[in-house]
Parts: C-alpha cells; structure tokens; sequence
C-alpha cells in the first residue's frame, strides 16, 4: 500500500471514531410518567430505565437540589461525565 492510501485509511478511522464520539454526546429528553404504584418515573436519564421515586422522595431531592449543586462543583475534579 502507498502513503497516500495508509493517510487516507488513518483518516477514515479518525473520522469514523469522532463521528461515533458525537452520536454518544446527543442528550436525550427528558419526560415524566407516573408508574403503576404511583410513583414518579424520570425517562431519559439513563439508556434503560428510568429513574424512580415516590412524591415525597422527589419532593425532598428537589429541595436538596441546592446542597447536590455545590456538591458537585466542589467535587467536579473527582467527578465523572457520562456520555448521555
């Protein structure tokens, strides 16, 4: 094989692995069920299944929502970023 086909292999490769890198980062929206028992169910947040707390549980996160804001800037070094 020539250089020019190595060059043109290696940046197939590199586009195919950026474009694959962009369809991970697409954030999904997100949305609002109530499930069978009632509770509240949070589509979108994770690939499977959604995420799932009685009222009174969501009530007191959403109040909590402050303290998890600056939890996580004070931590944001040691913390991971998940591809959506």
């Amino acid at each position: 094989m020539s250089d020019t086909d190595n060059s043109l292999r290696a940046e197939l490769e590199r586009l195919r692995s950026e474009n694959e890198a962009l369809k991970a980062k697409k954030t999904r929206a997100l949305s609002l069920k109530i499930s069978e028992k009632g509770a509240i169910s949070v589509y979108g947040l994770r690939a499977q299944w959604p995420v799932t707390l009685y009222r009174e549980e969501m009530e007191r996160m959403l109040d909590f929502a402050p303290t998890i804001q600056e939890f996580i800037k004070a931590n944001a070094g040691r913390l991971s970023n998940k591809p959506v």
